[in-house]
């Protein structure tokens, strides 16, 4: 029996170490691709002709080696993979720009980006660095938030607390025991477990790489939960944890305030999922010089160059199959019109529930499956922002290159919880949770592209049934009721701001307005208005849910890539797309990744000794 067992072992080891260590595919992360710096463009007719090339049946490159819909960050970050070795990829966005969250758009003079406001882990030395600065070839700038870079802000005007959240392996539990004497073993053991749960996330991209047979394997014999941290603690609620940590309320915020970075109050988010939120940002936060477009800016350029293209104004409506049931193309619907587009892969980047309810055939949509991979995901919060134009400078308004988290309690559970429940007409009075920050004061550029002026960006949450009944109205000339629901929740958020930020009066907002969930749906494609894509509620970090949702699809030649196929945020979309590259090209492109960046730190040691 003993003998069985070793065998068995060793035999599930040799197995993981092939499929983890794989390299038969043409690695795009071979050779340090970065160039000097160019001069940054800011005129922005030129960078439209990059962002704005409209869909015309004539610009479809001949001979695609692959096809991606939607150019969000998964799918342009997984377009330029595939360019890197050759691929002739061409990326298809519904939008009139490219960039999906990291597009931004100009109004009254002001831009303001739409889902870019900080990125932790771009040290230079560190892999996603590395990364990011293969697949913009060295052209992409980031700039340093503030430290502290996130302030939360608990209780009305007359009992408001602030505790400031700095980065810093050291620093960030320093500060935080000056603000709680006598918490610091709590303080201690939440960063510990933290880190540990983000040390073992190597066992979800193992799930998504590996063969199915063995990724199911790993699960049900519990391997996947003995093996990784990162699964033992999952299953495990926020408030779970923290609660055990200590019995100081304010505390307890503190530890969970950046839950609205993925959409799941404390009660119903995994600890897991908010640990890599937590390490994610211990190095510190950046901010693309230049602003969000900058990302899509330096990429498109690099698909181009292999062949590729990225057109604008292209809504796909169907994804095709051949007899065989195998993906061999798309759909765009050019005015009343269809354009088929054929290409040996397709790859969606639109999301798990626009890719299997929308794009596939009825009879493909009721295969087992499909209809299992979609029982396991549901759809996420719908986020509501608000864009503020202002006059003056950031040191006018007291405006820094940092973030606020300003909740109206510490009890995020139940505010939030009533809040998204409540009937539209009383949660408008009274939005428990608001993060705030100026991407102007974050970019250097800035104050030489617009002069006096000033940014703000609003983010929360809001249920997308409040706002449903409006869905189908043209997106420019919504309903006067809606107007007005929009408006009440303007100004229920601005006064808000105000208590907050004395420097901004009324007197100084040249513009204003919001985007609610079903604004989301028009501009992004998300179903029910969602910001970070399908829930990343405890139920999403199940073993056997990451290990059924992959990039592969049920359906032969047809692959996901993006927020739903790991996890949400910047990041979350960028290994989606790794880890969609690993199954097309054959090799583990997470590790390539980590490689490049210890040839760089190794040869830059080198050239600083000499």
């Amino acid at each position: 029996m003993f003998v069985s067992v070793v065998i068995i072992s060793l035999t599930l080891v040799i197995f993981i170490f092939k499929y983890v260590f794989r390299s038969s595919g043409p690695n795009p992360f071979e050779t340090d691709t970065r160039e000097p710096l160019k001069e940054m463009v800011h005129d922005r007719k030129e960078k439209k002709k990059v962002l704005k090339q409209g869909f015309l049946a004539s610009k479809v490159p001949d001979n695609l080696d692959a096809v991606i819909i939607g150019s969000g960050i998964g799918g342009l970050g997984l377009a330029v993979l595939l360019a890197k070795v050759g691929k002739k990829v061409l990326v298809l966005e519904q939008h009139d720009r490219a960039g999906g969250c990291c597009h931004t758009f100009t109004e009254k003079g002001f831009e303001f980006d739409v889902g870019i406001h900080y990125i932790g882990d771009l040290l230079e030395h560190k892999p996603f660095r590395c990364m990011l600065d293969q697949m913009t070839n060295g052209q992409l700038q980031w700039e340093p938030l503030d430290n502290p870079f996130d302030h939360v802000v608990l209780g009305p005007p007359e009992n408001r607390r602030r505790y400031p959240i700095y980065s810093g392996r050291t620093r960030f539990p320093e500060e935080l025991k000056k603000c709680f004497p006598g918490e610091e073993k709590a303080i201690d053991e939440y960063i510990r477990l933290a880190k540990k749960v983000g040390r073992s996330i190597w066992m979800l991209a193992l799930l998504k790489l590996c063969p199915a047979p063995l990724a199911r394997f790993i699960v049900y014999t519990g391997l996947a939960k003995r093996l990784s941290f990162f699964f033992q603690m999952a299953p495990r609620s926020l408030t779970e944890v923290v609660n055990e940590l200590t019995e100081n309320k304010d505390l307890r915020a503190v530890f969970t305030y950046i839950f609205g970075t993925y959409g799941n109050i404390p009660k119903d988010s995994s600890f897991s999922m908010h640990s890599l939120l937590v390490t994610h940002y211990l190095n510190g936060a950046w901010y693309p010089k230049g602003g969000a477009s900058e990302i899509a800016y330096h990429m498109i350029p690099i698909i181009e160059k292999a062949g590729g293209a990225v057109l604008v104004r292209a809504p796909v409506n169907r994804i095709l199959f051949n007899d065989a049931k195998e993906a061999c193309g798309v759909s765009v619907m050019k005015g009343q019109e269809e354009v088929h587009i054929r290409a040996p892969v397709v790859i969606s980047n639109a999301g798990i529930f626009n890719t299997y309810q929308k794009l596939l055939p009825k009879e493909l949509q009721a295969m087992p499956a499909i209809k299992k991979q979609l029982s396991m995901m549901k759809n996420g919060e719908g986020g509501l922002s608000v864009f503020l134009g202002l006059t003056g400078t950031k040191e006018e308004l007291g405006l820094k290159a940092d973030n606020y988290w300003i909740f109206t309690e510490n009890n995020f559970d139940e505010l939030v919880d009533k809040y998204m429940k409540g009937k539209r007409e009383d949660s408008v009075k009274n939005v428990p949770l608001l993060f705030v920050a100026s991407p102007s004061a974050k970019d250097s550029t800035w104050e030489q592209r617009s002069p006096g002026k000033s940014t703000l960006s609003l983010v929360s949450f809001a249920n997308y049934e409040w706002f449903e009944e409006w869905k189908d109205d043209k997106v420019t000339n919504r309903s006067l009721e809606y107007k007005e629901l929009k408006q009440a929740f303007i100004d229920s958020i601005l006064e808000v701001v105000m208590e907050v930020f004395p420097k901004i009066t009324r007197d100084k907002i040249e513009y204003i307005d919001a985007g609610t969930p079903i604004t989301n749906t028009h501009y992004i494609g998300a179903p029910k208005g969602e910001i970070y894509g399908a829930d990343h509620g405890v139920a999403r970090f199940s073993p056997e849910l990451n290990a059924t949702v992959r990039p592969q699809t049920p359906l032969k030649n047809l692959y996901l890539t993006g927020q739903d196929v790991f996890v949400c945020g910047f990041a979350g979309a960028l290994a989606g797309a790794l880890s969609c590259g690993s199954s097309i090209l054959n090799r583990n492109l997470h590790l390539d990744a980590i490689n490049l960046a210890k040839k760089t730190k190794l040869m830059n040691s080198k050239l600083k000794g000499e």
